[in-house]
């Protein structure tokens, strides 16, 4: 390989790596694989925290998201946010929350989250919280929510991919 070939090939292994989020592993429960668990850091006093992640369901029959629960929290929900009438609103789904058997649900800031209420502490960037999930079907699934700092927006930090210099004008 020519030194031009190799410095091509090795940036775009770089680029590759750049882009890579870091994520939580994903952790499967019967048909449900469950992926990308993060949560947000909370400033000082805070007692509440978000929680987000991905479920998909393998299987061919539709489980349920019945319930949550966490040590650091009082109490945990599955909530969702929904706009009525021009109105940002945030409720518990009662009824659970319906994984469709092929399908990916994401739980994600502005739509379906976990809500952890009366916090005991804080959650700290670069921690791990564990929290329990129940379904219908899978039964009680332990994950752990990766902290990411206090603004971001998806797993990893929500970096937008790094734009890689330009080299074509580069002798070698």
């Amino acid at each position: 390989m020519n030194p031009r070939s190799r410095f091509f090939a090795l940036s775009a292994l770089s680029a590759v790596v750049i882009v890579t989020p870091v994520r939580a592993d994903d952790v499967k429960a019967g048909d449900l694989v469950i992926s990308q668990a993060w949560s947000r850091a909370t400033p000082g006093g805070a007692k509440v925290a978000g929680g987000f992640l991905t479920i998909e369901n393998k299987g061919t029959a539709p489980d349920k998201l019945i319930g949550v629960s966490a040590e650091i929290a009082g109490k945990a929900e599955v909530h969702e946010m929904a706009t009525e009438n021009g109105v940002m609103k945030m409720r518990p789904v009662d009824k659970g929350l319906v994984i469709e058997p092929g399908k990916t649900v994401k739980l994600a800031p502005g739509g379906y989250h976990l809500m952890l209420q009366d916090l005991k502490g804080p959650f700290k960037q670069g921690e791990k919280v564990p929290v329990t999930l129940e379904f219908e079907k899978a039964g009680k699934v332990s994950v752990s929510l990766d902290v990411q700092g206090v603004g971001a927006q998806a797993p990893g930090g929500g970096a937008m991919m790094k734009k890689m210099p330009d080299h074509s004008g580069m002798k070698m």
